[in-house]
């Protein structure tokens, strides 16, 4: 029978070298008072790998979140939290609060949030895109004419298929002001083919000041715009946000709350000094 060989001495100095090695930041700063704390209280082996463990799975999913939301390009402050829902009563929380669980991403579907200017559908967009980052979603925030501009000049450098490529890597890509101004020939087409290489793969979700009967002002392509409205509408989520200018409603919203709002200590002090100096005045 064979002599089991002794086990090799290990040096715990090597330690930060080879969790660098391994990849493993976060076991390399937290080993040591976890190690400390195992020794104290006494935890078994297998607890005391399972904790640093954890430790490196949480911050490794911070890490990545905070790629995922800078790679985004998503307007900062345009979140569920800084939503005023108050100001927007045609568009109900709860159904919100679902798009941002983002099950519809899952399937390809697409969301179009469609009104006025200053209807909050890019803050609507946003805060949604903000939610499935947080989930773990890659999103992409872009207007629709950088999009386009930049399709356009990959096409002129013949790298037009790498370009939607690199674009599959996002689960959603948020399109703002589609609508905005009218597109020629060769930016409708490749805002088509966009739109086209997604369907029923990856999402889009876009925001347009006109309704679907007025894109054909926007698209010079009859066809174009046609088969571009089909494929969005097919698997999508409308939001019809034609109410009063969100910014308008949430602004007196803001002004209200500061009307009712108590004075603060510093107007206190403002109106005492004040009071102090026309008594001087009356005495003089």
């Amino acid at each position: 029978m064979t002599t089991p060989a002794a086990p090799r001495p290990v040096d715990v100095h090597a330690l930060p070298t080879m969790l660098t090695a391994l990849r493993l930041p976060s076991f390399q700063r937290h080993w040591a008072v976890l190690a400390n704390r195992a020794d104290t209280e006494g935890w078994p082996a297998a607890r005391f790998l399972a904790a640093l463990a954890e430790i490196e799975l949480a911050e490794r999913d911070a890490r990545r979140i905070q790629r995922y939301l800078q790679q985004s390009q998503l307007p900062g402050g345009k979140t569920l939290a800084t939503l005023d829902f108050k100001a927007l009563p045609g568009v109900p929380r709860a159904r919100i609060e679902a798009l941002a669980a983002g099950d519809w991403v899952e399937t390809g579907a697409n969301l179009i949030a469609i009104g006025n200017s200053g209807a909050g559908k890019t803050h609507v967009l946003c805060a949604v895109g903000h939610a499935l980052v947080e989930a773990g979603k890659r999103v992409l925030y872009s207007c629709t004419t950088d999009m386009v501009q930049r399709l356009q000049a990959a096409r002129r450098d013949l790298a037009l298929e790498a370009a939607l490529a690199k674009l599959d890597k996002f689960d959603l890509i948020i399109l703002d002001d589609i609508t905005y101004a009218q597109k020629d020939q060769a930016e409708s087409s490749v805002l088509f083919e966009l739109i086209a290489r997604r369907y029923e793969t990856r999402s889009l979700a876009i925001a347009a000041n006109q309704p679907f009967s007025a894109w054909g002002r926007v698209f010079p392509d009859h066809a174009v715009t046609v088969a571009a409205i089909d494929r969005l509408v097919h698997h999508a989520t409308i939001l019809e946000m034609n109410g009063d200018s969100y910014r308008r409603r949430a602004a007196a919203g803001r002004m209200d709350t500061e009307a009712v709002a108590p004075p603060t200590a510093s107007s206190d002090n403002i109106d005492h000094r004040s009071t102090d100096n026309l008594e001087e005045e009356n005495a003089s």
